[in-house]
């Protein structure tokens, strides 16, 4: 298969240190396809969660072929550890309620067994979602691994790619947050953008300018949402960060140097951003499908910035791309991880 732009580049640098990723959606076609050109690809080594022999027979139904050199197969159902992932998930949870009972009966599924081996860095990191909601991949990521030290806000980001190559760095830009915080304050704001701009510099490898997002761009309209933007940026400037930033900015004016000069014509940011900061997870949202759909961009994610260790989502609609995609960037991830 042949790899172009910022993937290209994401994957080389996989390679470059090798890394073991737990896929627990072992039953979808899409997945088995990407874990066959992943491991063919020598990209990653790859734990496949669930039945071996149902697993293989999938693949041999559909000429996919994924050989036992390249892949580990762990079965929650039979596993050697199973009990001791048992103890712990309980000892992890007792406070929040959890019993023996619904330990054992967590264990079973896929995705709490696959964040469980996630935990006790028996495998790297974790990639799911091709048929699992958000919640359902990243939930017990959020109750299991936690936060990395030091990080108030866990969120997510879309690494987006754009046919144009005037627009952000040669096309690339983060989208951030788009699968997670719903309505974020505006300490998660910058929380946000301070994470979106370190995974921009790990991933895209260049300077990262942050737009914070908004319908109106200085000023020119006035509401709550937008004092949240504004508000933000002051609570930024006072931190020791290294990147520059600016809003509230309407799209065109972040990323379009013409209308840049008119509406910010002072802001160092304004027409050349590349790590574009939405107001809530609603217009991240919309904003990476329609540069997705309308403007035929290619966008990974949504990819989880802030755990101890990189667990990843997947979109539903995703296509076999995607899901290498979301693997390699893993594996960047746990490569950078501290």
């Amino acid at each position: 298969m042949e790899f172009k732009g910022i993937l290209k580049k994401i994957i080389n640098n996989a390679k470059s240190d090798i890394k073991l990723i737990a896929i627990p959606e072992s039953s979808d076609l899409r997945v088995l396809k990407a874990v066959e050109i992943v491991t063919n690809e020598n990209i990653a080594k790859i734990v496949l969660i669930g039945n071996k022999e149902e697993i293989l027979k999938k693949c041999n139904d559909n000429n996919i072929s994924i050989k036992d050199d390249n892949v580990i197969f762990r079965d929650p159902l039979k596993d050697e550890k199973k009990e001791d992932y048992v103890n712990t998930l309980y000892e992890l949870r007792k406070e929040k309620g959890m019993t023996k009972e619904k330990a054992n009966e967590l264990i079973l599924d896929n995705v709490y067994f696959a964040t469980m081996l996630v935990n006790s860095s028996e495998v790297d990191g974790m990639v799911s979602g091709a048929i699992h909601s958000t919640s359902d991949t990243l939930r017990p990521a959020l109750q299991i691994v936690k936060a990395r030290e030091g990080v108030n806000t866990v969120s997510s980001f879309f690494l987006v790619e754009s046919p144009d190559k005037t627009l952000g760095y040669d096309g690339s830009f983060i989208f951030s947050d788009c699968g997670l915080i719903e309505f974020p304050t505006k300490e998660q704001m910058v929380d946000i953008a301070i994470a979106s701009t370190e995974s921009f510099k790990m991933l895209i490898g260049n300077t990262p300018k942050v737009a914070f997002l908004s319908y109106s761009t200085k000023g020119s309209a006035k509401n709550e949402a937008i004092d949240k933007v504004v508000n933000a940026i002051e609570i930024l400037k006072t931190r020791d960060v290294d990147f520059e930033f600016d809003g509230e900015l309407q799209l065109d004016a972040a990323l379009i140097p013409e209308v840049a000069k008119l509406k910010a014509p002072k802001s160092s940011v304004a027409g050349y951003a590349n790590v574009l900061i939405f107001p809530n997870l609603e217009a991240g949202n919309i904003g990476y499908k329609i540069a997705q759909r309308f403007g035929r961009a290619t966008a990974f994610g949504p990819i989880t910035q802030g755990l101890k260790k990189p667990i990843n989502d997947l979109s539903r609609g995703c296509s076999v791309e995607d899901i290498i995609g979301a693997i390699a960037i893993t594996c960047v991830q746990a490569q950078n991880n501290k």
